[in-house]
């Protein structure tokens, strides 16, 4: 039982008579009694909460920065009709800061026999699954003086997926895809080293590409028209260790290399090519594996959605080692990691020979922004100070990048915005080139 302050504030105007006209015991039985009598009579006459029914229905997954609607159907099957106030309880990141206690607040009245059903809409701020915690509820007498509570325990989780935002580069790519198949009207032929079709030609064509025989065969030229090759094997490798931790703005450098992976897979599945993911850093934290293009996308971004970096060491040999079983024949393996000068060299160069040897490889790096600004700062002594370090850690990522570049390896060293097109583009490039 609770007292609420409309009681309070009785008790109080009580007092004052008391104190004025009989400050004994016998006026201040002759105000609480009655006060007491009616407490006792609120309290029988409110709902019991125990008896209550309780179940949810709604959304169970969206993505991070949507929102998400999940229903709440509360029955009552007492005899007394409900009064309450509701507090639906889910973790602080459900909620923008500071819209919990609105959000998660009801008030409500449930006559006998009938149920009513409140929406708690969640607006994530991480990823991972959420899930609901217990359901308070005050139920109140006619009167308002006291309050029956207790709490329900009832469970649901939504899942807050990564947000995708580089999906808006995804049109743009796929019809830079198209001109390399050869599929749209444009002043080139298309790229690619594996025969595609015969075309009639058009002004600007390359005239090495005209076939002569086929053109012997009918009234106008012919030309033949190439295209990527197709089938091909991807695997993503997503470095989850220590430096994936680190913080790029507002958000880890693991979720740029999530959104830049996830629209890699996207357009490597409409190009025609088998995409597998791999998340290590000294164990497996997830495997993707054997999708079609249909359920790839959907099985990547539940995948990605718990998974979270690790406070550890990547084990550089233990990764190339999963790597190389992961995909036995020859792949493009798109390493999605840090090139931080000791990682690399003291972990990933030691055993690239590895996987150069057998794929062709390519690493994409999350830059910070930040280090930009900094080497451009100037105007008092701390400025200089801090271009100073900007400077010398870009020279130092450059020398990294060199390094791998040496080993045969592409590199693409972008900030958060510019790393998911970034690497589309390096895959086209492989792609026009004929080295997946």
């Amino acid at each position: 039982m609770a007292l609420t302050g409309r009681t309070a504030l009785l008790a109080a105007l009580g007092a004052l008579p008391v104190g004025i006209w009989d400050a004994g015991w016998t006026g201040v039985l002759a105000v609480n009694a009655p006060l007491a009598l009616a407490c006792a009579c609120d309290y029988a006459l409110a709902a019991p909460v125990r008896r209550l029914g309780l179940t949810r229905s709604g959304d169970t997954s969206a993505r991070l920065g949507e929102t998400a609607d999940v229903t709440l159907t509360v029955t009552n099957t007492t005899r007394r009709p409900l009064r309450a106030e509701l507090r639906d309880a889910w973790p602080p990141s459900s909620w923008q800061p500071g819209t919990e206690t609105t959000a998660s607040r009801h008030r409500l009245t449930v006559p006998q026999g009938e149920r009513r059903r409140l929406t708690t809409r969640l607006r994530p701020t991480r990823r991972g699954d959420r899930q609901a915690d217990r359901v308070t509820i005050r139920s109140y007498g006619p009167l308002g003086l006291v309050s029956r509570q207790g709490a329900h325990e009832v469970p649901w989780t939504v899942r807050v997926l990564p947000p995708f935002t580089s999906r808006k580069h995804l049109p743009s790519k796929l019809a830079r895809l198209r001109e390399l198949d050869g599929r749209t009207s444009v002043l080139t032929r298309g790229e690619g080293t594996e025969f595609d079709s015969l075309r009639e030609y058009v002004p600007g064509d390359d005239t090495r590409s005209i076939d002569w025989r086929a053109t012997a065969r009918q009234t106008t030229v012919a030309v033949r028209t190439w295209r990527p090759e197709r089938d091909r094997h991807i695997l993503l490798v997503l470095d989850t260790g220590r430096t994936s931790a680190g913080r790029v703005g507002d958000a880890p450098r693991l979720d740029a290399a999530m959104d830049a992976a996830l629209l890699l897979a996207a357009l490597a599945a409409r190009a025609g090519d088998r995409v597998d993911l791999l998340a290590y850093d000294r164990r497996v934290r997830a495997l993707v594996q054997g999708r079609t293009a249909n359920n790839l996308l959907p099985s990547l971004v539940d995948t990605l959605a718990t998974l979270e970096p690790e406070l550890v060491e990547t084990d550089a040999r233990g990764l190339t080692a999963t790597a190389l079983r992961t995909a036995p024949r020859r792949s493009l393996i798109v390493l999605l990691t840090s090139l931080d000068p000791a990682p690399v060299e003291e972990g990933l160069l030691p055993v690239l020979p590895q996987l150069t040897k057998r794929h062709t490889v390519l690493v994409a790096s999350v830059a910070d922004p930040h280090v930009a600004e900094m080497a451009k700062a100037r105007g008092d002594v701390d400025a200089v100070y801090e271009a100073a370090a900007a400077a010398r850690s870009q020279t130092e990522r450059r020398r990294t990048a060199e390094q791998l570049r040496r080993h045969g390896v592409t590199v693409v060293d972008a900030t958060p915005d510019d790393l998911a097109p970034a690497l589309a583009d390096a895959y086209l490039a492989l792609k026009a080139a004929g080295r997946l």
